[in-house]
């Protein structure tokens, strides 16, 4: 049986958010690692999306856009 935490969509968007940014963090750390302007962009580029990820997981969480209220 799900617990109560496990029924908040709270809980569930707050940590997608904090899973997302741990990946975005690794990114751009990787950034400094390689060589290739290629990757660095894609790299970049990656943590660019799921930043808009992120904030849709926030925007669903505090209602600011109509399309989730």
């Amino acid at each position: 049986m799900a617990s109560e935490t496990d029924r908040d969509p709270r809980h569930h968007t707050q940590q997608m958010q904090q899973r997302l940014q741990e990946l975005m963090d690794h990114l751009r750390q990787d950034i400094e690692k390689v060589d290739e302007p290629q990757l660095k962009a894609m790299f970049e580029t990656s943590a660019e999306v799921l930043g808009g990820i992120k904030k849709a997981f926030s925007d669903y969480e505090s209602k600011n856009e109509s399309a989730w209220r």
